[in-house]
């Protein structure tokens, strides 16, 4: 299979709602932040949740960790950046939060998520051609050669 370089970056202000009495966003928010970024990097593959499901495979996340780096404050401009970097076995996407100004790294992390069958609710061993042949669909289309 040929390697696959599938990322994708969103920019978003955060809210204060998602800090903590500080000011600083609370820990667990930075997931939805990663959660933003893993959604539009899926969908440039189409393959969405809803298209995760209509395939037949629901993906719950079954590892993540999280370095957090310095401090990010309510109303405050971040990138996210998410990048595939597993998909044979298991879907693994690495993320980076940065300052959307000075671009200083804030945060960084990944995410694991395994396909479960919805029909057997078995997990796979093996990612399905619902997500591996999009892939080289969308390496393929974006190759030089193409």
């Amino acid at each position: 299979m040929t390697k696959v370089v599938l990322e994708a970056e969103v920019t978003l202000i955060t809210a204060f709602q998602d800090a903590d009495p500080m000011g600083v966003i609370y820990h667990g928010n930075y997931f939805r932040f990663f959660e933003e970024a893993r959604r539009v990097m899926m969908e440039k593959i189409d393959y969405g949740y809803v298209a995760m499901m209509d395939s037949g495979y629901m993906w719950p996340i079954i590892d993540t960790a999280v370095r957090y780096v310095k401090p990010i404050r309510f109303n405050h401009t971040i990138r996210v950046t998410a990048k595939l970097s597993e998909y044979e076995n298991r879907l693994r996407t690495d993320y980076v939060i940065y300052d959307a100004q000075s671009g200083a790294r804030l945060t960084k992390g990944h995410t694991t998520q395994v396909a479960v069958s919805i029909e057997s609710e078995e997990m796979c061993f093996v990612s399905p051609r619902a997500l591996t042949d999009r892939l080289e669909a969308y390496c393929h289309a974006a190759s030089p050669n193409h």
